[in-house]
């Protein structure tokens, strides 16, 4: 079982795994994910008409500060130095999409911290927007693409 799944060592018990023999390399992961919104509630946040304020700004800081806190969010995740992050979001008819992309030099990869940048920016956002759309929905969170690192580039899809 140890060799199959490094987080767990041969008794099945968890821990975290020992990069410090790796390499330092140039990695980046982007993930994606979608808030499915009411119709209403896209048109409040495309006129800017959010009661809390500028949503698309509070939810893009929040991806931000996400990526560089997800070892304290994720038990087994590295610390590891993120070096740049960015988010993008798209007002769409049905809701908004996230996409972030994050980058380190570092001995592991960034996955984790791709994902809870989207997590965070779809939470964040629906704090904003919750009065209006209490229904609101986050869906289809997921890595795109990572590079870097022992297995190279991986795209979704390929």
């Amino acid at each position: 079982m140890g060799s199959e799944f490094t987080h767990l060592d041969s008794s099945g018990a968890a821990r975290m795994v020992d990069v410090s023999a790796k390499n330092v390399s140039a990695r980046t992961a982007r993930a994606s994910g979608f808030v499915r919104l009411s119709a209403r509630t896209v048109e409040i946040i495309r006129s800017g008409e959010v009661p809390k304020g500028d949503a698309i700004a509070v939810a893009r800081i929040a991806g931000i500060m996400a990526a560089k806190r997800t070892p304290d969010l994720v038990p087994l995740c590295h610390p590891i130095a993120v070096h740049g992050v960015e988010v993008d979001l798209q007002i769409e008819d049905g809701g908004v999409a996230i996409t972030a992309q994050v980058r380190t030099a570092d001995r592991t990869g960034v996955e984790m911290e791709a994902l809870t940048s989207v997590m965070v920016t779809a939470l964040a956002l629906i704090d904003m927007v919750k009065s209006a759309d209490p229904a609101a929905v986050v869906t289809d969170v997921r890595v795109e693409e990572k590079t870097g690192g022992k297995t190279g580039t991986w795209t979704r899809g390929s």
